[in-house]
């Protein structure tokens, strides 16, 4: 006899079997990211349509086969219009999915990874979404292990001051000017950082969302954000 599970899930992406039948990756609250896969979902008189989208927050209910996770029943909560209407935040939202895929192997229940994903689709629907991008991405590596040192040099322990100083992800943080030439990455072309930048970090960790959207983003600290960004997702991924 088959047990059957219930948990609330966020639809990460979705991929085709057979004639008509869908195989979701799927966040769950109470699971951890799950493959389930949807019978006949393609199909216009399925039950399972309405409910299980891409992007889509749902109650979901599935059953444990020899191999293989079957979706049961699905109950739409939240099909996050506002996200699919812009396709600058569609293109955001598939970014969060796929770095959270990518990042998490195994089927393992993590509250945190489950608060931010969903506070992470919530502001989504109205604010900035690169802003919200990269509040998502440093708060998930944070939760993952690797939280970066931005307030002191990881080679000499000095406070970060106003300056030059380089963001070097492999070392696991940020290296004043006097320290930066022992390490190789800022030799050969490391990241330089401005201090507004390394502020926009320490806020975004902090996650004080309201004073992150007080912040004018100059051009500048916005390619710096994506280039620190990049190298520390390249780094994990």
């Amino acid at each position: 006899m088959f047990v059957h599970h219930r948990t609330e899930g966020l639809i990460l992406k979705k991929e085709e079997r057979g004639e008509a039948d869908l195989l979701f990756t799927i966040y769950t609250k109470d699971f951890g990211k799950l493959e389930v896969l949807g019978k006949a979902v393609r199909k216009i008189a399925s039950k399972l349509r309405p409910s299980a989208e891409v992007f889509y927050l749902s109650e979901i209910e599935f059953i444990q086969g020899k191999s293989q996770k079957t979706l049961t029943d699905a109950i739409l909560i939240d099909k996050f219009s506002e996200v699919k209407k812009e396709l600058k935040k569609t293109r955001i939202a598939s970014k969060i999915a796929e770095v959270l895929d990518s990042l998490i192997r195994g089927q393992e229940p993590d509250e945190k990874i489950w608060q931010l994903l969903t506070e992470t689709f919530q502001k989504l629907k109205t604010e900035l979404p690169l802003i919200v991008y990269y509040y998502f991405f440093w708060n998930f590596i944070v939760i993952l292990g690797y939280q970066p040192e931005l307030y002191h040099c990881i080679r000499c322990r000095k406070k970060i001051i106003a300056g030059k100083n380089y963001f070097l992800p492999r070392e696991g943080g940020i290296t004043c000017d006097s320290c930066g030439p022992a390490f190789p990455d800022v030799t050969s072309g490391g990241k330089e950082i401005s201090p507004e930048t390394i502020k926009i970090l320490r806020i975004i960790i902090k996650k004080d969302w309201l004073t992150l959207l007080k912040l004018k983003f100059k051009a500048q600290y916005l390619e710096e954000l994506c280039l620190v960004s990049s190298d520390e997702a390249r780094l994990h991924l």
